[in-house]
């Protein structure tokens, strides 16, 4: 199966990359399933109803969300009503929506994805995300229940995301960080064939400070006083994001690769697709 999971998109030149460029990607690199994590899409911070319809019709399969899932407060309701909206498994045990689902890819085939929040360094406390996502990938097992699972772990520490990628290895075709924005250099796969990249990156313009306008963020750095509300960038983004091939036998990776392209990064990226 190939698989596309693209990183945290931010504001309006995210979702403008996600409407120009998905739906062209799917045909050229054949796509069996697409994940989008889009909990910075509206304004930057949460997703509303309208933008989530727009990243789904773009191309994408499952949304997934994170510590900003609510802070477009009709995503309160909207996430009861489209299943294909995930947020994280240890949000708060009173949230609305599902943390993991099972989803149809191509040819009738089985995927799962879950969303799990880190606890270090993050600015309120959640739930333990090893235990929560312990049981999901025990109930549907890779190559078994399922012919592929993907791991979204949203956090800020590169400690955690790979410690999170180590306990799931073996169980999880595909354990991607968001979160940071940054796109590390480290996409592989563990001894267990569970692919890695500790962050995917963000969809969103990198001539910014973590896809926000430059200028409000580092005056609060260099002089410790707010001055302006945030907002994001709106240059040029790049789509950023991991590529997976699987085998799906047993839902273990076969090919791993970062994905950039557009905007200010180097471009990178699978082989295409003849």
């Amino acid at each position: 199966m190939r698989i596309l999971f693209l990183g945290d998109v931010m504001g309006r030149a995210g979702r403008a990359a996600i409407s120009d460029t998905l739906p062209g990607l799917r045909a050229r690199w054949q796509l069996d399933f697409v994940v989008v994590n889009a909990e910075n899409a509206t304004a930057g911070a949460g997703l509303s109803a309208a933008h989530a319809r727009a990243v789904l019709d773009a191309g994408a399969d499952c949304i997934t969300l994170g510590d900003h899932a609510f802070d477009q407060r009709e995503m309160l309701q909207f996430i009861t009503e489209e299943p294909r909206i995930l947020r994280p498994l240890n949000f708060a045990k009173d949230a609305p929506g599902a943390g993991a689902r099972v989803f149809k890819a191509t040819k009738g085939r089985q995927v799962l994805v879950a969303q799990a929040l880190g606890q270090v360094f993050m600015k309120r406390p959640f739930d333990d995300p090893f235990s929560a996502l312990d049981g999901v990938l025990r109930k549907f097992p890779r190559g078994g229940a399922v012919q592929a699972a993907l791991v979204d772990i949203h956090a800020e520490a590169t400690s955690e995301k790979m410690a999170t990628g180590h306990f799931c290895d073996g169980r999880a075709s595909l354990v991607v960080g968001t979160h940071t924005h940054v796109p590390t250099a480290d996409a592989m796969i563990l001894p267990g064939g569970t692919a890695y990249q500790t962050d995917a990156g963000m969809c969103g313009d990198y001539n910014s400070v973590i896809g926000m306008e430059k200028s409000e963020p580092m005056r609060r750095f260099i002089t410790g006083m707010p001055k302006e509300r945030f907002s994001p960038a709106e240059g040029p983004a790049t789509l950023s994001g991991t590529y997976v091939e699987t085998d799906d036998k047993t839902g273990a990776a076969t090919l791993v690769r970062a994905v950039r392209l557009g905007g200010r990064l180097a471009p990178e990226g699978p082989p295409d697709v003849a």
